[in-house]
């Protein structure tokens, strides 16, 4: 990331850039699972890392960005995330891109790999000292979560999904309704008490454009569809802080996958390729009109919207 010029991107949309260097954890001992978790003691000395850090630059007024890393680091810094916002009195809403739901359990998960269970542990199920990192537990409701791009989900897991009412925008229902659709709906009720926590997988994205990943899983968002959820995002002005994960360098194609993903990271920061002139007020509430009427009459034929929008 630091390679495809991600600081030199973000210092070109006015921003300050501060960056704190590498994290230092413990190696990955490839070994199998013990008790239905592989590497818990070193998964949970990483969090424990993530969690100060990003708590750290939050309570400094900073919005931190989380690089590199698979998914399961995301209990680190959510978990810091959601202590944040209790001690502000903000409301938290987390939106997800990932291709897998990240809900396993140790009795679902077929592999015992904790970078499939994050936001299981988050909501409350998972080992003892990954659940309580944040102080509070569960960290953050399964309410508060929104996920974009789903296309991964093992059995088990799907009945886990269902049972605690996720809120997920798979990619047959972006498909059927469309990215915009999908990311209002997603970003609905984001206001000026919101916190707004983005956890980007990079295997959110197609395999055919990013293909730097471990897990790929064909049939992700494309370019334009990838960069309208970033797009959205922005406009909402709410983002206040950010995961980048599962990028792998040694899968990567030249730097494709990371070059990307640094395009996506600026237009989070509001670079558009916007040319439209603004609407005149009586045809923009118009439109709004025109956009409810829509989800009124969709939502009854929802299949695969899981769960009630808060």
């Amino acid at each position: 990331m630091r390679v495809a010029g991600l600081s030199g991107a973000l210092l070109g949309r006015g921003l300050q850039v501060i960056d704190r260097g590498n994290l230092n954890g413990p190696p990955n001992p490839n070994l199998p699972p013990v008790a239905g978790y592989r590497h818990l003691a070193e998964v949970l000395e990483w969090n424990r890392q993530v969690h100060e850090a990003v708590y750290r630059d939050l309570a400094a007024g900073h919005l931190p960005i989380l690089l590199g890393g698979d998914h399961s680091l995301a209990i680190g810094s959510i978990s810091a995330v959601a202590r944040h916002c209790r001690e502000s009195g903000r409301k938290l809403r987390v939106l997800w891109l990932d291709a897998h739901a990240d809900f396993n359990t140790r009795e679902l998960s077929p592999s015992g790999n904790l970078h499939g269970m994050p936001v299981a542990c988050l909501c409350g199920f998972g080992p003892e000292e990954l659940v309580r990192l944040g102080g509070v537990t569960p960290a953050i409701s399964p309410h508060w979560i929104r996920q974009v791009g789903i296309r991964s989900v093992d059995a088990g897991e799907k009945r886990f999904v269902h049972e605690q009412e996720l809120e997920v925008f798979d990619m047959r229902y972006v498909d059927e309704m469309g990215v915009r659709q999908a990311m209002e709906l997603a970003l609905a009720g984001v206001d000026s008490r919101t916190h707004l926590h983005v956890s980007f997988d990079v295997d959110f994205l197609d395999p055919e454009i990013a293909p730097g990943v471990g897990t790929t899983v064909p049939g992700g968002p494309s370019y334009r569809e990838a960069q309208l959820c970033m797009e959205m995002i922005a406009d909402t002005g709410r983002l206040a802080s950010l995961d980048v994960v599962e990028l792998n360098p040694a899968l990567d194609v030249r730097n494709k996958t990371a070059t990307l993903a640094v395009d996506l990271i600026e237009s989070l920061f509001g670079k558009s390729t916007l040319m439209r002139r603004p609407m005149p007020a009586q045809m923009s509430a118009g439109n709004r009109c025109a956009r409810k009427s829509m989800n009124a009459r969709t939502e009854g034929n929802n299949p695969r919207r899981l769960g009630k929008t808060a």
